[in-house]
């Protein structure tokens, strides 16, 4: 099934708005979700919106959320979000950091105890539309198996990057710490197609192409993968005070409850570094230079990355955005959510 953007943002607006997050909360929630959606990453789409619903629903996300901003520093500064919905705290956080690193160069803002928030390229590219470099990274619930270990100890922890090129040209970047992040496993299972047997293990231990078998992900490049969700871990949990590893809750265990999860938004003024106009020109010959390149044996090209994303986005900006016929009936219809969730493991299975 095909929508268009809009239609797409009506739809997630007016079912999270009937669950019980306040209009302008769900406005920018369904900006979130149709951004993944637009680029392709239906793992962080409309796909989520009955488990935040439901979450919404048994109390688990404050809809009447008291946001905390407080600066801790010329350049630094913490939003205690009240568990409220965090795709909302992490943009407002974002828009302050984009004030900061305006002012002073740099910027470092800590989001303390707040829900899922989505995918980290909308927060980047909030910063990368200002003329500014984003950076962010947040930590996730634990599903990932350590290098050399046979249980999960770590989340996803996923890391995202964008940089302004000329015009309108951005360059973002945005991935989790392991070779798959967990809901393209979910958005597997809504199509109900194998997995490559690269992405997890069951119970076991082994390697499995079945999405409803995951027991554990594993880290991308082994050791290299494992440290660095071990970094993303220290800077969005250690840092600010929240629980960290395998302390942090999981997503579906309990929906009565806030989750506190905590998320760290870096913001550098490139105008602080160097001259503007000559940094975006760069980063435009980045992406120019790396087309260029002679594509080896099996490829077409060579995109700059990220650029995948950006031609689906175009794509789908002109023809609709292909949603998971199970997903779409779910929209359109007067069920709010089907109890779903709530207390599944990790895995939801």
């Amino acid at each position: 099934m095909r929508v268009s953007k809009q239609k797409l943002h009506e739809l997630i607006r007016t079912k999270l708005s009937r669950a019980g997050l306040s209009a302008a909360h769900a406005d920018v929630v369904a900006e979130v979700l149709v951004h993944a959606d637009v680029r392709g990453v239906h793992s962080h789409g409309a796909m989520r919106v009955e488990y935040y619903a439901e979450r919404i629903s048994k109390g688990g996300t404050n809809v009447n959320p008291q946001f905390e901003f407080k600066k801790t520093g010329p350049c630094s500064a913490v939003l205690d979000g009240d568990n409220g919905a965090g795709h909302v705290a992490a943009k407002q956080a974002m828009a302050e950091a984009v004030n900061i690193a305006k002012e002073h160069g740099v910027a470092v803002v800590g989001v303390r105890r707040i829900g899922h928030s989505g995918s980290l390229s909308y927060y980047v590219q909030q910063a990368a539309r200002e003329g500014l470099i984003g950076i962010s990274v947040c930590q996730s619930d634990p599903m990932v198996v350590p290098f050399g270990g046979a249980e999960p100890y770590y989340g996803t922890n996923p890391i995202a990057f964008a940089a302004p090129g000329e015009g309108n040209e951005l360059m973002t970047f945005d991935m989790a710490t392991t070779v798959q992040a967990w809901g393209k496993i979910l958005h597997a299972r809504s199509k109900h197609e194998p997995i490559p047997e690269t992405w997890a293990v069951d119970e076991r231990g082994v390697p499995t192409t079945d999405p409803f078998q995951v027991n554990a992900l594993l880290p991308i490049a082994g050791p290299k993968g494992y440290g660095l969700m071990m970094m993303v871990d220290v800077l969005s949990g250690v840092l600010l005070g929240l629980p960290f590893g395998n302390q942090v809750s999981s997503m579906y265990h309990d929906l009565t409850e806030g989750r506190n999860l905590g998320q760290l938004h870096i913001v550098l003024d490139p105008s602080f570094f160097t001259d503007l106009e000559a940094f975006r020109r760069n980063i435009s010959k980045t992406m120019s230079d790396l087309n260029g390149i002679k594509p080896a044996p099996g490829f077409e090209r060579v995109l700059y990355p990220g650029q995948n994303y950006d031609l689906i986005e175009q794509d789908n900006e002109a023809n609709g955005i292909e949603i998971v016929d199970e997903v779409y009936d779910y929209l359109v219809s007067d069920v709010i959510h089907n109890n779903a969730y709530d207390h599944k493991d990790p895995f939801a299975k």
